[in-house]
Parts: structure tokens; C-alpha cells; sequence
């Protein structure tokens, strides 16, 4: 089954990309979601749209992401958040709160759509976040999670 995403799918695509796929993930995960709307042949002004606005949020070249790349490597970037006794979490944190926490550290603004976060944060203490600049670019990020 053939689908135009909407939206960045870790190991499928990204948004504005013609990928074709089981139709049960598709059904069931994809257009629930509203990551991906099903391909037709009008659906491709659709992906002319998405492409253009991806395309003006990007990093335009190589070298922009390295540099970028350098500043979020070597930044403290330290996050406040409530927890119990326990050093556990009152929820998890967010790829919106870690974007705001890059930005206030100073290391410039990441979309949170570039944030991945492997397995949840729910713990205080240093934990890494990968940030994916450029296709061939991703940085590591060290987030430092303290008590509020």
C-alpha cells in the first residue's frame, strides 16, 4: 500500500516521502496516527506542500549542521523537573522540554521533531539524546535532568 507521510517516521521516511507499506501497518498505526495519508493521485500537490515547508526548516548544508553539530556537543544543557524522594520522575520528559532546555542553554534552537529519545527519561541525572541535524549529521546531546 502506498502512502505519503506527514510526518518524520523513524527507519521509514520523512515527511513528504512516497513509501510503500504492509496495508495492516498502514491501517493500524500510519492513518490513526495521522502520520501518513494514503497515496492518490492528487495527493501529490500534498507532497509538493510538505516537501517546500521541509525544505525551508532544514539545515541547508553540511557544514551548517557540523557547526550546529559542535555547539549542542559541547553545551550543558540541564533540565529542571519535579520528582519524589526517590530521584523518580512525575512523568516523563518531553522532546519539547529538552528543544526549550537546548534553547535557554544557549546552543541555539532545535525543531523537537530532530529530538530522539531512545527509552524515556523518568530518572534525575545525565542521560543522552540524539539530535538528528542532516541526514548525515546527528549529535549527542548530554542532558543533565536536576530536581526543580
Amino acid at each position: 500500500m502506498k502512502v505519503i507521510l506527514t510526518h518524520e517516521v523513524s527507519k521509514l521516511g520523512t515527511a513528504g516521502d512516497v513509501v510503500d507499506v504492509k496495508p495492516g501497518f498502514a491501517r493500524n498505526y500510519l492513518l490513526p496516527n495521522n502520520l501518513a495519508t494514503e497515496w492518490t493521485k492528487g495527493g501529490q500537490k500534498q507532497v509538493d506542500s510538505i516537501q517546500k515547508a521541509r525544505e525551508s526548516r532544514a539545515v541547508k548544508t553540511l557544514e551548517e549542521a557540523q557547526s550546529i553539530k559542535g555547539n549542542l556537543e559541547n553545551a550543558k544543557v540541564t533540565l529542571k523537573a519535579r520528582s519524589g524522594e526517590n530521584g523518580r520522575l512525575f512523568g516523563a520528559v518531553t522532546t519539547h522540554e529538552i528543544a526549550d532546555a537546548i534553547k535557554e542553554a544557549g546552543a541555539g534552537s532545535v525543531d523537537k521533531r530532530k529530538i530522539e529519545i531512545t527509552t524515556p527519561i523518568r530518572s534525575l541525572g545525565d542521560h543522552s539524546v540524539l539530535v538528528r541535524l542532516h541526514p548525515e549529521v546527528q549529535a549527542t546531546v548530554k542532558l543533565n535532568v536536576a530536581r526543580a
